[in-house]
């Protein structure tokens, strides 16, 4: 299974012709999900790619009505809306760089990220993680970011990429933490 969530983030020139080795992969399964370029994660839809007899199998264990009728119009409405597709792969991409400047100006590391999120690396105090109180006292402040303590990263949290004034919120929040 090759999980293609976040293929539209990534430059054109850096994607794989993943359907096309469905064909050399008789066992190949590519899924795709509308959830994050397209937005539309309240609606829980994606699709997969794959050869007939596979798909088979999966019918027989799916949930029948697996999807309701209004993800499956905005689903299809999102394939043909090639301009919302570029205007949000755009924003993703400046709020990337704003994310990265702004980590760059506080002296955070962070993880490289092709998707619609970037991972911070939290410094430690006397040798202690600090990410579990960061987190803490950015939800204080109303920034909702993810720890990733449970993923055996204590020191980092998950930051989703937003519009620039939802990003600038969060790098003033971090740099607030930061200095408390």
């Amino acid at each position: 299974m090759v999980d293609e969530a976040y293929n539209e983030f990534l430059d054109p020139a850096l994607r794989c012709p993943s359907v096309e080795w469905i064909a050399r992969f008789p066992n190949l399964i590519v899924t795709r999900t509308f959830s994050k370029v397209y937005g539309l994660a309240g609606l829980r839809v994606g699709y997969a790619v794959c050869r007939a007899e596979i798909a088979d199998l999966l019918n027989r264990v799916r949930q029948p009505f697996n999807v309701n009728n209004l993800a499956i119009v905005g689903a299809v409405a999102a394939l043909t809306d090639h301009d919302f597709l570029r205007e949000s792969y755009e924003l993703n991409l400046a709020g990337m760089q704003q994310l990265q400047d702004g980590c760059r100006r506080l002296g955070i590391a962070w993880i490289p990220s092709y998707a619609n999120f970037i991972t911070v690396e939290i410094p430690r105090l006397n040798n202690q993680s600090q990410g579990g109180a960061a987190f803490q006292k950015l939800l204080r402040l109303g920034v909702i970011v993810r720890p990733l303590a449970g993923y055996a990263m204590p020191d980092h949290l998950r930051v989703t990429i937003g519009l620039a004034s939802e990003n600038a919120r969060f790098l003033e929040a971090l740099e607030a933490v930061l200095k408390a």
